[in-house]
């Protein structure tokens, strides 16, 4: 800004602030139109504003779970329950991951997590059965219509 409109009355550039992007809604739109390497340019972008954000590293996770980049989608869940332990989706989300690594004790011990305060409504009825099926088979008992493999990432994890 210049200095003329500095002395009569504009404002400095020191007040102008720029608008923040809300990069966590960036990221969710990329990913709805399927472009994940661009969403999780987002993402980091999203992380580096808050380190802390339980929400950005679950999406994380998800979005490197469907680009085959399992380490780190594994890496991003783990910290997410590190924030906060009993956030359902991320323990559901990397049961899955661990029993694909075959780590079945790992994997065992998230399900049970996530069975142990699951969200609630209808759409989050099928996650629930499908990770009791999971267990159930896991420890021996028979479930002809379970499978290893988890259903899409639910929407409760957005």
């Amino acid at each position: 800004m210049s200095w003329w409109s500095r002395l009569t009355g504009g404002k400095s550039e020191s007040q102008i602030r720029p608008q923040r992007l809300d990069y966590l809604s960036e990221a969710l739109a990329l990913e709805r139109q399927g472009d994940y390497a661009a969403a999780l340019t987002s993402y980091r972008l999203a992380l580096r504003d808050k380190p802390d954000d339980h929400r950005v590293l679950q999406n994380m996770a998800i979005a490197y779970t469907r680009t085959g980049q399992i380490e780190e989608a594994v890496r991003c869940y783990r910290r997410a329950l590190e924030l906060k332990p009993t956030l359902s989706g991320a323990h559901y989300g990397l049961a899955y991951l661990l029993l694909k690594r075959g780590d079945v004790e790992g994997g065992a011990e998230h399900l049970e997590a996530f069975l142990a305060s699951p969200p609630s409504g209808p759409e989050a009825d099928r996650w629930v059965r499908h990770a009791r099926e999971t267990l159930g088979e896991l420890h021996g008992a028979p479930a002809p219509d379970a499978t290893l493999e988890p259903p899409d990432a639910p929407d409760h994890a957005r």
